[in-house]
């Protein structure tokens, strides 16, 4: 990780969870980490890095834009650009949005095109995606689900196109399967069965932290190294 000290990552959804956690383990490898609050945290800690907090509602593109805008005036641009904010909640195809598709797309295009107006070769767009985007584990969730297995296809896609683009930036896909955050308990909230299968069999869930190691492990790869895509989940985890 010592070749991105200093250098700019974008977390989105960096206020809790697995957001959260990938802020504190970047910003303790001495990176500038633009993401939400956690600050005194970070700064309590006595990391190396820094943690600007930036407020974006990722529903709205012009947000976004303004966003990329404010790092480009403020900190030149984005070196690593980690989607990891996302919706959980349990939408229909006829009602919901997608958010978790159209906030991830806007964002790649934005920190590659700040890459490649800086010649910057060696950057990283890491997409948090889910066990989810690989399997459909329940109809209730199906709409979720199918904005995941976007992400699969949009990150194998992106490579393909940096490929094409004949730079050495890199892709990366993370799909965790069952995490301790308030995540399941918001995208299971109309099927609390499949929660408790989860308590009755005591499983050991992963933690934030884990998730975060992940991301440390693909940026830290040697640059010519593809981590494409790391699935990982519970030992005991039997569903999803």
């Amino acid at each position: 990780m010592e070749r991105w000290r200093g250098r700019v990552a974008l977390v989105t959804g960096a206020s809790v969870g697995i957001g959260a956690a990938i802020v504190k383990e970047l910003v303790r490898h001495g990176m500038k980490v633009v993401g939400c609050k956690l600050s005194e945290e970070c700064q309590s800690a006595g990391l190396d890095g820094v943690l600007v907090p930036y407020k974006c509602d990722l529903t709205n593109e012009d947000e976004i834009l303004s966003m990329f805008t404010d790092i480009k005036s403020q900190h030149h641009g984005v070196d690593v650009c980690i989607n990891n904010a996302g919706l959980a909640h349990p939408e229909s195809l006829l009602n919901g949005k997608p958010v978790n598709v159209v906030a991830l797309s806007v964002c790649t295009r934005e920190a590659y095109q700040s890459m490649k107006e800086r010649n910057v070769d060696d950057g990283h767009i890491i997409n948090i995606n889910s066990m989810s985007g690989h399997r459909v584990v329940h109809k209730a969730v199906h709409f979720y689900c199918a904005t995941k297995f976007a992400v699969t296809a949009l990150t194998e896609g992106l490579r393909q196109e940096l490929r094409e683009a004949k730079t050495h930036i890199r892709a990366t896909c993370i799909s965790p399967g069952v995490v301790e955050t308030e995540f399941a308990s918001r995208l299971y909230s109309e099927n609390p069965e499949k929660l408790a299968t989860a308590a009755d069999t005591q499983m050991k869930s992963l933690e934030a932290v884990d998730v975060a190691n992940a991301v440390v492990y693909a940026l830290s790869a040697p640059p010519h190294v593809q981590i494409g895509d790391i699935q990982m989940r519970p030992v005991e985890q039997v569903f999803e």
